[in-house]
């Protein structure tokens, strides 16, 4: 199962919280141990137009082939 949620502050840490409905399916209570998969995805649209261009590439090809592997 794969969720999106965000980080947000709890102290001096970051922390996520869990939708109610993931909650539920996967019967997880207080003090069960769980795993967490953390991937950082790039936000590329920050990327592009920062480095000068040394690909005869257009935007989308290589935007495409970051994208690969995303699945």
């Amino acid at each position: 199962m794969e969720i999106k949620t965000k980080t947000r502050k709890w102290g001096n840490s970051l922390g996520v919280i869990l939708p109610k409905l993931v909650v539920e399916s996967r019967k997880i209570r207080e003090n069960d141990e769980i795993v967490i998969k953390i991937i950082k995805q790039p936000i590329l649209s920050k990327l592009f137009g920062k480095f000068p261009r040394t690909s005869k590439k257009t935007a989308q090809e290589i935007k495409d082939e970051a994208r690969k592997g995303w699945d």
